[in-house]
């Protein structure tokens, strides 16, 4: 068993039965040219969040610097000056244009891609933006890009109006008619990554070391040690600090229930290895995605928190309606407060990974969050009127972007705008994507 060095990232690998565990840039471990000119590479994320928000708990009333954070967006305080507010966006491929009723199937399907998907003649959508730069750039990491989700969804049958379930389920699509699926699974993301590329199915190294409970670490650990005498002292705290990550995140998994309660109103069954937790359940994947980035497994990752037009419940926050039919509030004052504690809880999801990802060291300087830039929001605006313009929606993290800022764009300017200038800070610049029509100026003042 030897330690090895990937060529593409050139990162070290720590070998061991049926694995291959990718370990953060080290000074130590890098070639003396590479670690006097190497610079961290970025990344990006998108995360999708179903049925709109409550719009008067969410947009600060102060643009600018110093902007306000409203009570939905108070968990980012501890990282708020890493975050842009961008209010004024649209998606007009949400709307019906002459295609009828399914404003929630075309919301997700159109968060990402910004092409307008039709109910007849087979699927049709446009390549996400996620996958543009999979397309361009994925060839540098094991993984293109991880799509990952909590709700399995399904990829047959209609789900909303007439339009197939796909369109629902996914947000990533690798072309007009293919959707990229998501894994909801802690455990199968956990093995996909740090697995030795056999199919999991069929992976009879994973089924022992299951049988036998161990940790991946076991199997790496000789590999480990001889590289440990050869770090130096800030590489071996690094090195202890992720391996007590890794492990961390193991035995999370192993805390599962097959007793966990779920709505009335969501009728899919929980797969096995996913925690009994649902915020522990996002909070797992987005640890997992941060082990992605820093051992450069991906740079492009998307998380769909729910399905478009997700009914679950959230009892653990004291709301047992289902979000759904809460998001049709009429407006009554009490489904006001029950959604704006939905919107405040999936927001304070994102602010952990974001906390996650500025806390953990990448390069030489700085921390992940500098090198990715994180995409969070819905392509429905208000619940209630089903409507795609002023989306809800927050920009965190990455370079060449002046954040701490809430900035108001013209009305009707493309949500698209923001992914053209998204892709050019990725280093993957194309002409357009779905009905762009610009970059977004707004980024830096």
């Amino acid at each position: 068993m030897s330690i090895q060095t990937s060529r593409l990232s050139r990162r070290t690998i720590l070998r061991g039965l049926g694995v291959s565990l990718a370990l953060p840039w080290m000074e130590s471990t890098a070639p003396k040219a590479v670690a006097a000119s190497s610079t961290s590479p970025d990344r990006m994320a998108f995360i999708f969040v179903p049925n709109g928000v409550h719009l008067p708990d969410w947009t600060p009333q102060l643009e600018g610097y110093g902007y306000d954070l409203p009570f939905t967006l108070s968990p980012l305080a501890p990282v708020q000056d890493d975050v842009l507010v961008i209010s004024g966006l649209t998606h007009d491929k949400g709307r019906a244009n002459g295609d009828g009723p399914g404003d929630h199937a075309r919301s997700a399907s159109v968060f990402l891609t910004g092409a307008q998907p039709r109910k007849e003649g087979g699927l049709r959508s446009g390549v996400s933006v996620d996958q543009v730069a999979a397309q361009a750039a994925g060839h540098a990491t094991r993984f293109p890009s991880i799509e990952l989700g909590i709700e399995p969804g399904r990829s047959a049958g209609n789900c909303d109006s007439g339009y197939s379930c796909a369109y629902s389920s996914n947000i990533a699509w690798s072309s007009e008619s293919t959707p990229v699926s998501k894994e909801i699974n802690p455990r199968l993301v956990f093995q996909r990554l740090f697995g030795d590329g056999t199919p999991v199915e069929h992976d009879q190294n994973a089924m022992r070391r299951e049988a036998l409970r161990k940790s991946i670490l076991d199997f790496v650990a000789n590999d480990a040690k001889r590289l440990q005498s050869k770090l130096g002292r800030n590489d071996r705290r690094k090195l202890d600090e992720y391996l007590d990550g890794v492990r961390n995140v193991e035995k999370r998994m192993e805390r599962t229930d097959d007793d966990f309660d779920v709505s009335e109103d969501v009728d899919y069954p929980i797969p096995a290895g996913t925690p009994k937790d649902y915020g522990e359940h996002i909070r797992l994947m987005c640890d997992m995605m941060v082990l992605a980035f820093q051992t450069d497994r991906t740079r492009i990752a998307t998380f769909m928190f729910a399905d478009a037009g997700s009914n679950r419940s959230y009892r653990h926050i004291g709301v047992g309606e289902g979000h759904h039919n809460l998001s049709h509030h009429g407006g009554d004052s009490e489904k006001h407060d029950k959604l704006r504690r939905i919107n405040q809880f999936h927001v304070a999801q994102l602010s952990y990974l974001l906390q996650k990802l500025k806390s953990t060291p990448d390069g030489q300087q700085g921390s992940l969050l500098d090198h990715t830039s994180v995409c969070y929001g819905s392509a429905i605006s208000d619940g209630d009127r089903h409507n795609n313009e002023n989306l809800p929606i927050l920009l965190a993290g990455g370079r060449q972007i002046d954040l701490g800022r809430h900035v108001r764009v013209a009305p009707e300017t493309p949500m698209c705008n923001l992914f053209l200038s998204m892709l050019d800070r990725f280093g993957t610049p194309v002409d357009f994507v779905g009905d762009s029509t610009g970059r977004l100026s707004e980024l830096q003042l």
